[in-house]
């Protein structure tokens, strides 16, 4: 596989990959407005987001109807029109595009469920590697913490249960997870993972992101030509004091 950079596009491409609850997407977040603040032309994709399936995909969940085959092409469907009707316009366009998950956790995740991993790749071969892969490695038992904080109990998909590898939730995301990350580890060295330590405080490991994307990519190639629009300057009658009330409210 190639990179956009690579393949000379005039955008870059960064993926985070991780567990559930591993923090890559708080990560990514705060990288997005550091590089908005930054004057970067910047986009942001996430994983299973296309509105081409995502109702399809959510009916199938909520009704436990997925099998892994299912779930591989529904994901497989979502990647490719976001791929072809966001990621790579914007790529020609010069942006920095930024992936919360990109092929990669198809490769783990179904592989887990039991697709064949030639197969899995070979529906995913249109695509062209990141420009920066970072994955956020975590312990199980903290991403399994940091998924429960503010809910209740784990997902029937996202703890495994389909596969039937516990009656447990709890034990079914411990044993789905870890074998997720064995998967992860054998593809990183091929697809140049950078690793990042996930069990880091939030500071710690975002001031490590921007450091090593400012190393990676020249930053400066993507700034506006013009800054982003400035809010409306505050009415006259002195009411400033009391839009920034009403904001706050």
């Amino acid at each position: 596989m190639k990179t956009f950079a690579e393949l000379n596009f005039p955008g870059r491409l960064i993926a985070v990959e991780g567990l559930d609850g591993s923090g890559k997407s708080t990560q990514i977040y705060l990288l997005k407005r550091w590089l908005e603040a930054e004057g970067i032309k910047v986009y942001f994709s996430e994983w299973n987001s296309s509105e081409l399936v995502k109702s399809a995909t959510s009916k199938g969940k909520k009704r436990e109807l997925l099998t892994p085959t299912t779930f591989s092409l529904i994901h497989a469907t979502d990647f490719a029109d976001r791929y072809e009707r966001h990621l790579l316009p914007l790529l020609r366009a010069g942006y920095v595009v930024l992936c919360d998950r990109y092929i990669f956790t198809a490769f783990a995740r179904d592989v887990v469920r039991g697709c064949p991993s030639e197969w899995v790749r070979g529906i995913y071969n249109f695509a062209a590697q990141p420009d920066l892969t970072i994955f956020f490695k975590a312990d199980l038992e903290v991403s399994l913490n940091r998924i429960l904080e503010g809910r209740p109990k784990l997902k029937f998909f996202e703890a495994g249960m389909d596969l039937g590898l516990s009656n447990d939730p709890y034990e079914s995301f411990r044993i789905f997870q870890g074998r997720i990350l064995e998967q992860y580890t054998a593809i990183s060295g091929e697809f140049n993972f950078v690793v990042m330590d996930a069990n880091l405080h939030v500071e710690k490991q975002q001031a490590l992101v921007r450091k090593l994307v400012g190393e990676r990519i020249d930053l400066k190639k993507f700034k506006r030509r013009s800054p982003l629009p400035l809010p409306p300057s505050a009415p006259p009658g002195g009411k400033a004091t009391e839009m920034e009330e009403d904001s706050a409210a």
